[in-house]
């Protein structure tokens, strides 16, 4: 559990501003979620957090720690990418060998008994079947590819749990589906959450907060409720109400 406070953010890649003089403040155990157009800068506000990218300029701070300079492992971070980035040569999980789940504990020279403990304990909470433990990531659905994942990324708790937009290869009804576990593992975990999407459907099932960015900046952060009825200029009002028929199960048409 952590807070994070972003301090004018700059981030250039050749004559493309990605992200411009960005400042936010993340609460504590909170689930934020960034979305705006493709091109906008959330990936990239992710990236910088993670420590995959440095900043031109600006700070990034967590739990009042200045991170621009610790390395990626060091930062309390974990990340969850598109494409899920699994060790695709091996298993789910193996007691005896290096595999998906486990690799984390073995690195860190945790004792076998310990990992075992801890990995029967994670999938149990996420509901990853012992069944598909012999299984390597592409012999897995995108969602079991999806749970596997986060399993992974919370076998070490990180401080920040940092999720780039994982449901977009998911059918409409494994997102709802997954949507609902990823939720219910933040509330178990109460682990702070920065999520990237692109999909209004999930920012507002999702977010106690969301933040909306074009262009490199921020246009307004609100809870979904306060975006929708009180959007600050005609940009966010038309992003957010051109995916109105998806918010209909919120009762906020």
């Amino acid at each position: 559990m952590a807070k994070v406070r972003l301090e004018g953010l700059t981030k250039r890649f050749g004559d493309i501003l990605a992200v411009n003089n960005l400042s936010l403040d993340i609460r504590d155990m909170e689930f934020l979620v960034i979305v705006g157009p493709s091109g906008c800068g959330k990936t990239t506000t992710l990236r910088l957090i993670a420590g995959l990218e440095e900043p031109d300029s600006g700070n990034i701070y967590i739990d009042d720690e200045l991170m621009n300079d610790v390395p990626v492992g060091w930062r309390g971070v974990q990340m969850i990418f598109q494409n899920y980035a699994l060790w695709p040569h091996m298993k789910v999980m193996d007691e005896k060998e290096y595999a998906n789940l486990n690799f984390a504990l073995k690195v860190r020279k945790w004792l076998d008994k310990d990992i075992k403990g801890r990995v029967r304990d994670i999938t149990h909470r996420i509901g990853i079947d012992s069944q598909l433990f012999s299984r390597k990531p592409n012999e897995l659905s995108a969602g079991q590819q999806q749970r596997v994942a986060i399993g992974r990324a919370i076998m070490i708790p990180p401080k920040v749990f940092l999720m780039d937009d994982p449901m977009t290869n998911l059918d409409p009804p494994s997102r709802i589906h997954v949507r609902e576990e990823i939720l219910q593992v933040h509330m178990q975990l109460r682990t702070t959450t920065v999520y990237v999407t692109h999909n209004m459907a999930d920012a507002m099932a999702m977010g106690d907060r969301i933040v909306v960015m074009n262009e490199g900046r921020i246009l307004q952060v609100d809870t979904p409720e306060e975006l929708y009825y009180h959007p600050r200029d005609n940009f966010v009002a038309d992003f957010i109400r051109s995916y109105d028929s998806s918010l209909a199960w919120r009762g906020m048409r």
